[in-house]
């Protein structure tokens, strides 16, 4: 099967979690033996940020660590459809690229191809920025995948579409595997960007000032920190590395002892059931993790087996110090998340689920689900 995946950047993760997914995905297409083809805009914000934070060896560390996957870089006005699409079995447009390209795909669909074709959707804006979603015309498209059910609930209340599937991020255990640990250099590692609005108390409240009160060893790793953010870092103790390629992440975590999982607030407040991917790879590494509480009302997860919840900073000061102490209790945590994540949220588990909706759809009459 050809598939071909339109994103926003498969070459940066630069303050861009769905490259980490999609990685993945393309990784376990592959290995099954299907074509994959990815395009990305070659002015992408990410790519662009991270050229310039890092320089073109992070493009070489990606190539490196990825020497099966490559992604054609384009330009929106001089794009040919014709040769992008030709041969297409399915097709997977993600939520960040243009909306005249968005459209465009569906009009290809519906002229000239037989593929199947998905939106993907791994955002919050469906609910803090609906006018742009709603902006979207999903004419010629077969469907929506949306990595959560509320959202996927969201698409069909609105009628924005007709046809949608809850299809939830998840680890590539190609990568996101324990390691043997290093020697520790650390207590706790978070690994995560910078929150504005969205997380930013949240990062004082359960991470800095829990850090700072305990005397604990630290690192940070992540992008869009400002400087008042960094001294605020360095003020408590907490060493600031900024940008890790995704795929370094493994190694990182093996140096340390725990990990700490911080949501953004629109994922507590009005889209229960999402965690961040990086809960997903930090289970998948057996990374011992303390959550600030959010609402699997899926049931992804087993609070208090896979992960330890709380929900106040004291808490987390209180649950960080008990895990550093326990080995017992690190140990019971690690062997757990590293069964689940096995066993039901690796990127093969998902590429299932992908190839069973492909073949749903191709069971139904043909034309487009969504008006």
């Amino acid at each position: 099967m050809r598939v071909v995946i339109f994103c926003h950047s498969l070459l940066s993760d630069w303050n861009h979690g769905n490259a980490h997914f999609l990685r993945g995905i393309a990784v376990n297409l592959r290995a099954r033996g299907h074509e994959v083809r990815v395009f990305e805009p070659r002015d992408s914000w990410s790519l662009l940020n991270l050229l310039r934070d890092q320089g073109p060896s992070a493009i070489a560390g990606f190539h490196t660590a990825y020497p099966m996957l490559s992604s054609s870089r384009f330009d929106e006005r001089s794009l040919d459809l014709d040769e992008a699409l030709d041969g297409a079995d399915l097709v997977l447009v993600h939520e960040w690229n243009s909306h005249p390209l968005v459209k465009a795909i569906g009009r290809h669909r519906v002229r000239a191809g037989s593929y199947v074709l998905l939106f993907h959707d791994t955002h919050h804006r469906s609910v803090s920025d609906p006018d742009a979603m709603a902006a979207y015309d999903l004419e010629g498209y077969d469907g929506v995948l949306a990595f959560g059910e509320v959202i996927r609930q969201h698409y069909l209340s609105l009628g924005w579409a007709r046809r949608a599937w809850t299809w939830h991020e998840a680890a590539d255990t190609t990568r996101f595997r324990p390691l043997d640990p290093s020697p520790p250099v650390g207590d706790v590692v978070w690994i995560g960007n910078w929150g504005d609005d969205e997380r930013s108390e949240e990062i004082r409240r359960y991470f800095i000032d829990p850090v700072r009160l305990l005397g604990l060893r630290a690192l940070v790793h992540g992008v869009r920190y400002p400087q008042a953010a960094i001294d605020e870092l360095e003020h408590a103790g907490i060493h600031y590395q900024g940008w890790v390629p995704n795929y370094a992440v493994p190694a990182v975590f093996s140096r340390f002892v725990a990990t700490v999982h911080i949501p953004r607030q629109p994922y507590i407040r009005i889209l229960p059931g999402i965690p961040t991917i990086r809960m997903f790879e930090a289970l998948a590494c057996a990374m011992p993790l303390v959550s600030c509480r959010w609402d699997d009302c899926e049931a992804l997860f087993t609070a208090g087996a896979d992960y330890l919840a709380v929900d106040s900073p004291e808490a987390m000061r209180e649950t960080l110090s008990e895990l550093l102490k326990d080995a017992e209790l690190r140990r019971h945590l690690s062997e757990h998340a590293l069964q689940t994540i096995q066993s039901r949220h690796t990127c093969a588990h998902r590429v299932d689920e992908l190839l069973n909706i492909t073949a749903s759809i191709r069971s139904t009459a043909p034309g487009a689900l969504i008006a």
